[in-house]
């Protein structure tokens, strides 16, 4: 694979000016979701999905990401945590050849998930629409889920909850509430964002207030998100159009919904014909 390394580290800086436009806009999509509980999801979940069939992906082109981590720390204000809880983590990777791509992982929604058949008390589980959830009251912290997830998806929280998080509010302010110490706690496509969207008529991927942050904030494009089942979706679309996906290590026939398009493939230089 190989990565299209045309970003420079000026592209990288962000600006007081950036982040003031970043808080704006997510404060504007957080205007329809209400300050909810993630354990009321289970609930919503069952009486929405159920009847669309809808299973919910996510497509991140990796020649877009510029590594600038306003999907992470968008993630991290939305869901009021810590500078070092991580839901989602950028990484700088290389290529065989040496060329440099940043990769960001949220988690994979496995449609097999480790983490839900490991479980011993069903704290996580499927939803209707594919997210895998957690209910953080069922939870009793063995960390058999985090063990078990191949994507390092999970974080234990060890601490008591943080009043605010610390990019709040350039970055938007909480809309779920805190979870409890002793908890592992996971990326959940802001699946109350979802749920209270289509509650309004509006359609996850393509109205901002029904779609997760990471995709929202990201000043790239470099996230796509829809229903992967509706090809008229965006995330679908995007997929019939890329020349190549790619998903995270599908040797483990985990069956991720997050889907990659790797770097571009070069017609001339040292790239010339990968990935054709």
């Amino acid at each position: 694979m190989q990565a299209d390394s045309n970003h420079n580290a000026g592209e990288k800086n962000i600006s007081r000016r950036d982040l003031i436009k970043v808080g704006a806009a997510l404060l504007g999509a957080a205007g329809v979701t209400q300050f909810v509980g993630l354990n009321d999801i289970r609930v919503r979940g069952s009486e929405t999905d159920q009847e669309g069939g809808r299973k919910w992906g996510m497509l991140i082109d990796i020649n877009k990401c510029i590594g600038c981590n306003y999907c992470t720390y968008a993630c991290q204000a939305i869901n009021n945590l810590a500078d070092d809880m991580l839901y989602n983590v950028v990484t700088a990777e290389e290529t065989q050849s040496g060329e440099e791509f940043f990769l960001s992982r949220p988690c994979m929604q496995c449609a097999e998930a480790p983490c839900v058949h490991v479980c011993p008390v069903e704290a996580t589980y499927y939803r209707p629409d594919g997210i895998v959830a957690m209910d953080y009251d069922r939870c009793i912290g063995c960390r058999y889920c985090q063990v078990a997830c191949p994507y390092g998806a999970r974080v234990f929280n060890w601490k008591n909850p943080i009043e605010v998080s610390p990019k709040s509010p350039d970055f938007g302010m909480a809309e779920v509430e805190n979870r409890p110490r002793g908890v592992v706690e996971k990326c959940h496509f802001c699946s109350h964002r979802i749920d209270k969207g289509l509650e309004h008529g509006l359609t996850p991927g393509v109205d901002r207030e029904a779609t997760p942050a990471c995709v929202v904030v990201c000043p790239t494009g470099a996230r796509v998100f829809g229903d992967v089942n509706d090809p008229e979706s965006p995330v679908a679309i995007a997929r019939q159009e890329a020349i190549v996906t790619l998903r995270l290590r599908e040797e483990l026939s985990t069956e991720p919904r997050v889907y990659y398009i790797p770097p571009t493939t070069r017609k001339t230089g040292p790239f010339a014909g990968e990935g054709e």
